[in-house]
């Protein structure tokens, strides 16, 4: 196991800094997840740290020691990438055992490692099989498995769920959550799914554009976001977003007037921004109410699509002055219609406001637990 520390680490491709300086420190025996949208930075700051990528600024350190100028394979760590890579000519036992073999290690010692891996990733019948033989989810279990038998003191992962069909990506989110349960090793996922994000990690780093928006506990960034980009990124649908006006503000509530005229307030401490100011109001789906009493802030729409799932039904209604629709999640048995006139309330203390320049507004209501599966 090992503490990876990150100071100032930046990396350009010649005039182009795709990388601002990360300061990050993973603890030892940490599951850090790295997530944002495409072309945020998160695995060429994976690639960083495996060495695939040299790093123009900063210093990298792997348990202690400096790895700026140290080789991939004399870092430590192992890598499972998106594609499995697995040779195909190949059996199981060989592809996991192929890079002990390129170290030099004995045989009795590579047939006990795999052996370990296999039992470990339960595919110990599979081991004379040769890939095309394999579903999805179990050729990246091989492929993680080859990890495992280089007993590494950092685990890589750059999107290796992305390949699978949606039954088996849940599937494999369990797998490598109790893989990380019994090897107590640091790993760094990378993953554009929050979902993904939010289930597994213990700590998530959310990037943008190069940058570290964000670092915390899942529920911490999903209670508590820092800004617009956190709060629109983490939760899943996404949070809703209305424009407006402060109105009024004082240390536990602010008053907003909504560009259709409505006032809505959020139990938050704007008492630090102007009235009058431009600001966003924010309420996630599953926090606002169609179905039952509405309380003080309500609005009125349109709805545009009902989307049935089973369990949940979600609403897309269209409220005047809104940038885009607004997602409700509702009851299963919601019988709402295309086109029909909607009321719904947004309950203060799970409200968010955020100032001009996108930073959060303190909380200062109750919260609950996310409902994000």
């Amino acid at each position: 196991m090992a503490e990876v520390i990150l100071k100032g680490i930046r990396k350009s491709y010649g005039d182009i800094e795709t990388l601002h300086g990360i300061d990050l420190d993973i603890k030892d025996g940490e599951f850090v997840v790295f997530v944002g949208p495409s072309g945020c930075g998160k695995s060429t700051l994976l690639r960083t740290i495996a060495g695939l990528e040299d790093i123009t600024a900063g210093e990298l350190f792997i348990d202690g020691t400096v790895c700026n100028d140290i080789p991939p394979a004399k870092r430590g760590i192992a890598m499972v990438f998106q594609s499995y890579a697995l040779y195909p000519h190949m059996s199981v036992a060989e592809n996991m055992a192929f890079g002990l073999k390129l170290a030099g290690v004995s045989k009795s010692e590579m047939q006990e490692a795999v052996q370990r891996a296999a039992r470990i990733l339960q595919i110990e019948h599979l081991l004379e099989r040769k890939p095309k033989a394999l579903s999805g989810g179990q050729r990246q279990r091989v492929a993680i498995g080859r990890a495992i038998v280089r007993k590494p003191n950092v685990f890589l992962f750059d999107e290796p769920l992305s390949n699978l069909d949606a039954a088996l990506r849940v599937q494999m989110r369990i797998e490598i959550a109790k893989l990380h349960r019994e090897l107590a090793t640091t790993m760094i996922y990378v993953t554009h799914d929050q979902v993904e994000a939010m289930t597994l990690a213990d700590r998530i780093v959310v990037l943008s554009a190069g940058k570290v928006e964000q670092v915390g506990h899942p529920i911490e960034l999903y209670n508590h976001p820092v800004n617009l980009f956190v709060a629109g990124f983490i939760g899943s649908p996404k949070m809703n977003f209305l424009p407006g006006e402060l109105i009024s503000a004082t240390p536990g509530t602010a008053r907003v007037k909504l560009e259709n005229g409505d006032v809505v307030q959020a139990e938050v401490d704007a008492s630090h921004l102007a009235i009058g100011s431009r600001v966003t109001f924010g309420v996630r789906p599953e926090h606002v109410l169609a179905d039952g009493p509405l309380g003080d802030n309500v609005l009125h729409g349109t709805l545009q699509v009902a989307e049935h799932l089973g369990d949940v039904t979600y609403l897309y209604i269209d409220v005047e002055g809104g940038a885009e629709h607004m997602i409700v999640r509702a009851g299963a048995d919601n019988k709402a219609r295309r086109g029909e006139a909607i009321i719904v309330g947004l309950p203060a203390q799970h409200c968010y406001l955020f100032d001009e320049q996108g930073v959060a507004c303190k909380r200062v209501g109750a919260v609950v637990s996310p409902q994000l599966a």
